[in-house]
């Protein structure tokens, strides 16, 4: 892989259709943003089609007003055989008072599939700089969690109506 093709920024202008009547930019608009960075990270990582597997630790740190910039800054952290966690941290910039913000983070996980749908496999990711590796580390210790808990939901043992 050449470096930077674990990597995507996009920059988008907040406008009046994508908020609230407060101003406030929807939590809906802002995850459907990240749903389309984590797929195009991931996508043109892999070099193939992507889907959603899940989102972990969506975190609405502030309001996102309208007329702000907001810089979506996506990484592919770690890979498995046939899928891969993308970070994104949202930094929002208010362009008349200058102040710049990190209003959002969160994390994907994207599968590679075939024509058919079917999962296929990923380049494994081979981290370089302090940086990645920090990112590839923490990201395996999330694939771990995650699998922790799926097996932990499994385990709930459904409630009889009252």
């Amino acid at each position: 892989m050449t470096l930077g093709s674990t990597t995507l920024t996009m920059t988008v202008l907040m406008t009046p259709d994508k908020a609230n009547f407060s101003g406030n930019v929807h939590g809906g608009t802002l995850l459907k943003y990240l749903d389309e960075v984590a797929y195009a990270c991931a996508s043109r990582y892999a070099g193939n089609y992507v889907v959603t597997l899940s989102v972990d630790q969506v975190t609405f740190k502030q309001p996102i007003h309208v007329g702000e910039l907001v810089t979506f800054l996506a990484s592919v952290n770690y890979t498995g055989n046939t899928s891969m966690e993308v970070g994104i941290k949202v930094i929002t910039e208010n362009i008349s008072d200058k102040l710049v913000r990190h209003t959002n983070s969160c994390f994907f996980t994207m599968v590679a599939v075939d024509e058919g749908g079917a999962a296929i496999k990923v380049p494994k990711l081979e981290p370089r700089t302090d940086d990645e590796i920090r990112r590839f580390m923490n990201g395996q210790q999330r694939r771990e969690i995650r699998a922790e808990l799926e097996e932990r939901y499994k385990a709930l043992k459904p409630r009889k109506a009252e």
